[in-house]
């Protein structure tokens, strides 16, 4: 029997992670679910859309490649269609989508894309909304969403699709940068589902590349990032681990 205090006695926690696309959460956050989904925790992944207006793969492939990775990661998947790919608007309905999405999961961590703005103008969209569902699923007089109940998630955290790091959006928060070496094969191998988008560059080894930069700023083989909403709460500071790093 584990210990008291140690994360297999613990209570399975729901972690949901929203992408504009599939292959978005498996290159911005694959790492970092992995391992939540190997602690025990309850992982969904949210797609937006299929991918549906991509130059390579169809919406088809494209959704038998992220069940697959899915699959690989440990993770449940699903889609909410919000009108199809480059075609998500930042509206107030999609909002309440999503959010009603977040009180049927009733997830207590929440990821979302960088509200940057990138190359992709789903990504942004779908971080803004996704920040702004968080706080709508809380709301419990809110018409539109009443056959559910209200929920409030414990943290959101922003993540990095494209390398474009915190930029001006995400520069004031906390980064919180995560040891993935451990599971580093099952990354890769779930990166490597999405083969229809590796036919004009290799995106893998541009986030294989990134994973190494980040383990090296704490002193491990791979890691990500992810860039916290709101402040983080500690009961003390010395509940904090080490950097990985020596001065």
């Amino acid at each position: 029997m584990p210990p008291p205090d140690s994360p297999a006695s613990q209570p399975a926690r729901r972690v949901l992670a929203i992408g504009a696309h599939p292959d978005d959460v498996e290159f911005g956050c694959g790492g970092i679910l992995i391992k939540e989904a190997a602690r025990g925790q309850a992982v969904t992944v949210l797609n937006l859309t299929r991918g549906e207006s991509g130059t390579h793969g169809s919406a088809e492939e494209r959704q038998r490649e992220a069940q697959a990775a899915a699959t690989r990661m440990g993770t449940t998947l699903e889609f909410l269609d919000l009108g199809g790919d480059a075609r998500i608007e930042d509206h107030p309905r999609n909002a309440l989508e999503i959010a009603r999405a977040i009180r049927r999961l009733r997830p207590h961590l929440l990821l979302a894309p960088s509200p940057e703005e990138n190359q992709h103008p789903d990504h942004g969209k779908a971080g803004r909304l996704t920040r702004d569902a968080a706080r709508l699923a809380r709301y419990g007089g809110l018409k539109d969403l009443e056959t559910l109940p209200a929920h409030a998630i414990d943290a959101l955290f922003f993540y990095d699709i494209t390398g474009t790091g915190a930029g001006t959006a995400l520069v004031h928060l906390a980064r919180i940068i995560v040891d993935i070496s451990d599971v580093f094969e099952t990354w890769r191998a779930a990166m490597e589902c999405h083969a229809s988008q590796m036919k004009t560059r290799n995106y893998v080894d541009l986030q294989v590349a990134r994973a190494r930069v980040l383990g090296a700023e704490i002193g491990a083989a791979y890691a990500m990032a992810v860039w916290a909403n709101d402040a983080l709460r500690l009961e003390a500071l010395s509940d904090l681990g080490g950097s990985g790093r020596r001065l």
